[in-house]
């Protein structure tokens, strides 16, 4: 765990097992460390990606959360992520181009105690290169997407996924919603 921190506190990325699938991830605070996700996985930056946090305080100091926010997390049998407006304290360069973040407030162990031991939010992105297939095990991420990342968590290497992606539900301060991914 020491190693990882160190990782991601000095603006490393890295390759970890999410709630969902694995994932690549970084400080969601620090723009030079998105930016290298984005490079890493050959993503364009108008693409935005997503920030897992930990607690619901963690939620309420990035974003509004609306009433309809708690029933839908409360609600969701599977991880769900919420698209909210005016996030605070996120790289700028992780919101999409009408300023708003897709958030998930994990219920995973491992990837909840590396939020808390970091102190800030965690950027999320599948492990793999933009337009492949999302890799559900470790075994099926590509050795040159290995190769560029920072530190890979060893952590969960043979499980394989239940979830291959979260809900995707936009929301809005007024409380109205739109299913984007189920």
């Amino acid at each position: 765990m020491d190693e990882l921190l160190k990782t991601l506190k000095s603006g490393g990325t890295i390759l970890y097992p999410t709630d969902t699938i694995w994932g690549i991830g970084c400080d969601a605070t620090n723009p030079q460390a998105v930016e290298k996700v984005y490079q890493i996985k050959k993503r364009e930056a108008s693409k935005p990606m997503i920030v897992l946090v930990d607690t619901e305080k963690r939620l309420q100091e990035l974003v509004n959360v609306p009433e309809m926010a708690w029933e839908i997390i409360d609600l969701s049998e599977k991880p769900v992520t919420l698209i909210y407006d005016t996030p605070k304290g996120i790289a700028e360069n992780l919101l999409a181009k009408d300023g708003s973040i897709g958030i998930r407030l994990v219920k995973d162990h491992f990837c909840c105690q590396i939020i808390q031991k970091i102190n800030v939010p965690l950027v999320s992105t599948s492990a793999n290169f933009s337009g492949d297939k999302s890799p559900l095990k470790f075994a099926d991420i590509s050795e040159e997407l290995k190769n560029k990342v920072d530190y890979i968590v060893a952590n969960n290497t043979d499980k394989i996924s239940q979830w291959s992606c979260s809900s995707v539900i936009r929301i809005w301060e007024d409380n109205r919603i739109k299913i984007l991914r189920e």
